[in-house]
């Protein structure tokens, strides 16, 4: 059905194949390197949950802890909070494999496992960015935390939002030029032109 969200989910699993990228690939060997992709994903948005929720357990056994205020002892409550999200969130798709294992569901896996994947990363851009605003806070001021707080959130909104733009118009260029497209050339080892 056009405009359903099953249409959307199905070109979502399939995007990253241009019908010209070299790949011979049926649907199933799409989705599942499409799978292997999400999980190398994971395994780098884990590694920074792990590292951010092991600072934020440490940090309730030092000694200054103590001397964090309301504000402060609030935001490291919200920052566990959100670090046990995003670790529930890294986990699910894992679940989510668990349970359709073996009954050929690889695509619907792809599908629900991009979208945790996306939820996980905004939880831990979030978390990184919290984290970052509370250190501030505490070894500086109140208002160096809030400046850190929106140049996270800025550098977070650049990354996710800008640098994609810019690379798409340089794909597109690429496309333009010569009719090979930029993708091809510099999978091919050559360098754009």
């Amino acid at each position: 059905m056009p405009g359903s969200d099953d249409e959307y989910d199905d070109d979502m699993v399939h995007s990253d194949a241009l019908p010209d990228d070299g790949r011979a690939e049926t649907p199933n060997e799409r989705a599942d390197r499409n799978w292997n992709e999400i999980l190398q994903e994971l395994r780098v948005a884990q590694t920074g949950t792990q590292i951010l929720t092991a600072f934020l357990l440490a940090v309730a056994f030092q000694p200054r802890f103590t001397e964090l205020d309301a504000y402060q002892r609030d935001l490291y409550l919200v920052l566990v909070g959100l670090a046990g999200l995003a670790t529930a969130l890294g986990l699910a798709p894992v679940s989510l494999h668990r349970m359709y294992f073996g009954r050929g569901q690889k695509e619907r896996i792809v599908r629900v496992g991009n979208r945790l994947l996306v939820a996980d990363l905004a939880a831990v851009a979030a978390l990184a960015v919290g984290v970052t605003s509370l250190i501030f806070d505490f070894t500086v001021s109140r208002a160096a935390g809030f400046i850190a707080l929106a140049c996270g959130v800025l550098v977070v909104a650049a990354l996710w939002t800008l640098v994609p733009r810019v690379s798409a118009r340089h794909m597109v260029a690429g496309d333009a030029g010569n009719g090979e497209g930029h993708i091809a050339r510099s999978r091919a080892g050559d360098p754009p032109r």
